[in-house]
């Protein structure tokens, strides 16, 4: 600390000795600071707000069927690239600022200085943008910031409109290529088919299961064809049996049964029921009642009918046994259940005949059938993956649609204009009150310098020390000098009239100020 303070001293002291030169310095940059503060032309600034609405009750409803973009990354995009060459060359024709801009340097200082005073501001979170510009007429600053609210309103439909229809365009190139790839596709597998119409079937199994499904017919078929051979022989021969049985006892029991009971089946089945009406008359009449009457002479008109019939058939046994044996209920039934038998082994030898065909076919076309298969499913991927892709295209056009559309309906976002366009009534730069202190800063800095500069010119020892440092040589004494009282006063009347200098121009410059601030007061 006493080295920093042995090195400095001597500084101090030598501009010290120059005090006056620095101080004449500071109040010449004082006054120069303070004419270019006054100067500075007033600066008017120009604000708008803007609230970027992105919310939207149909899309929450449309969600899932519209592509809906996000609408904040958009709008704070469109925020920081607002302010570009193309768009300020617009703004500058809107406001007309290039009516006195003729040359071409000089419209393009206009446009870097647009670019480099305009300022758009995201306050907060929820989407509210200040629009700002300053300039030395309030006419003129609110003039640009109109324009700049026209631009960005302006700016966020058509490019997402833009985007939209080329989104659409592409899509709709995309889905005619694929409409020609399927349609070539299909037109390979329909040729495919008819080529190959002996392989194909309902439930799409390919050869090995076509040979598989046809074996186990054929060898049900021949199941059933022996089981039918069988029970057509059964039949033969209980024919025969009954046949030959109902020849020896036809006769016999015609003769020897009473006529009640031989079976005639059309006139026992109209007896029985004629007795059930009986009965159920007689619950409900009498005796003499005229439909019991007639119930009981219709069942006996019946019953010699049946004798007559039964008599008829005795005459005929006696002429013929075996006619008579042919018509028993037996044997008319194993007749009948001969001739089934009989169809049923033709119409299983006829099938197992066709399932035998189907299978030496399905054997022959085995040998080609994993080429073909394979050929057929190469073709089925291939077009499987296109028509996938063509379903994908046309549901993605139907969004881009859907989404352009409630684009029209509901915007990308609604902006509202907050506050219209205004300029400041009073100038808001420079701020005079804050430029003359730093004025004042820099003039006590240049005294300051000044001040070094010519103790360094004109370079004076103060100590010993000092002296023995820079010469090298050793020290012998020093004198000492003795100030009289007139000096002393001289040297405190100097100090005095040296703060009283220095004192005179903070004065002076902080009256100015307070001058100053009231009269822009009472201007306000």
């Amino acid at each position: 600390m006493n080295e920093l303070i042995s090195q400095i001293s001597p500084i101090a002291k030598g501009m010290w000795k120059h005090r006056w030169l620095g101080l004449l310095v500071a109040w010449l940059v004082t006054g120069i600071g303070s004419v270019v503060v006054l100067s500075v032309p007033d600066k008017y600034e120009a604000t708008a707000r803007i609230f970027v609405d992105t919310q939207s009750i149909l899309k929450p409803l449309m969600s899932g069927l519209a592509v809906q973009p996000n609408v904040d990354q958009q709008v704070g995009m469109l925020s920081r690239t607002l302010i570009s060459r193309p768009n300020i060359e617009k703004l500058i024709r809107m406001a007309d600022l290039d009516l006195k801009s003729q040359s071409k340097v000089a419209q393009d200082a206009l446009i870097d200085g647009l670019m480099k005073t305009l300022e758009i501001k995201n306050v907060g979170r929820d989407n509210l943008y200040v629009l700002s510009y300053r300039d030395t007429s309030p006419e003129k600053a609110k003039r640009v910031v109109q324009s700049l609210v026209s631009i960005f309103v302006e700016s966020s439909l058509g490019d997402t409109r833009k985007d939209s229809n080329t989104a659409r365009k592409f899509i709709d190139e995309q889905i005619k290529g694929y409409v020609t790839k399927l349609e070539d596709a299909e037109a390979r597998l329909k040729d495919f088919k008819v080529r190959n119409i002996e392989l194909q079937t309902a439930d799409g199994k390919d050869m090995a299961g076509q040979i598989s499904a046809v074996s186990s017919q054929l060898s049900q078929a021949r199941l059933e064809l022996h089981e039918a051979e069988n029970a057509r022989d059964a039949a033969k021969r209980q024919l025969d049996a009954e046949k030959t049985q109902n020849a020896n006892i036809t006769s016999r029991s015609l003769l020897q049964e009473s006529a009640m009971s031989i079976s005639t089946p059309e006139i026992d089945g109209r007896i029985e029921a004629q007795r059930r009406n009986l009965d159920a008359l007689l619950q409900r009449f009498t005796e003499q009642h005229p439909d019991v009457v007639g119930a009981r002479r219709l069942i006996k008109e019946l019953e010699a009918l049946k004798l007559k019939e039964v008599q008829e058939l005795r005459k005929t046994a006696m002429a013929n046994p075996a006619a008579g044996s042919s018509n028993s209920l037996a044997y008319q039934e194993l007749n009948r259940m001969l001739a089934t038998a009989e169809v049923q082994v033709a119409s299983l030898r006829a099938r197992v005949g066709e399932y035998e065909a189907r299978f030496n076919r399905a054997r022959e076309l085995m040998k080609t059938a994993p080429k073909i298969e394979a050929e057929f499913a190469q073709m089925n991927r291939d077009y499987e993956i296109n028509k996938k892709n063509y379903n994908d295209l046309v549901t993605r056009r139907e969004s881009a649609m859907m989404s352009g559309d409630l684009e029209s309906a509901a915007g990308i976002a609604d902006f509202r204009l907050i506050d219209p366009p205004r300029a400041s009534p009073n100038p808001v730069a420079p701020n005079r009150l804050l430029l003359l202190p730093l004025a004042l800063l820099a003039a006590v800095g240049a005294g300051l310098a000044t001040a070094f500069v010519a103790s360094q010119l004109r370079a004076v020892f103060y100590d010993a020390r000092s002296l023995r440092d820079v010469v090298g040589l050793p020290l012998l004494g020093v004198v000492t000098l003795v100030m009289g009282e007139g000096v002393a006063l001289k040297e405190k009347s100097d100090l005095h009239k040296f703060l009283g200098a220095s004192g005179g121009l903070v004065g002076v410059l902080v009256a100015g100020m307070i001058i100053f601030s009231l009269m822009s007061g009472r201007a306000g």
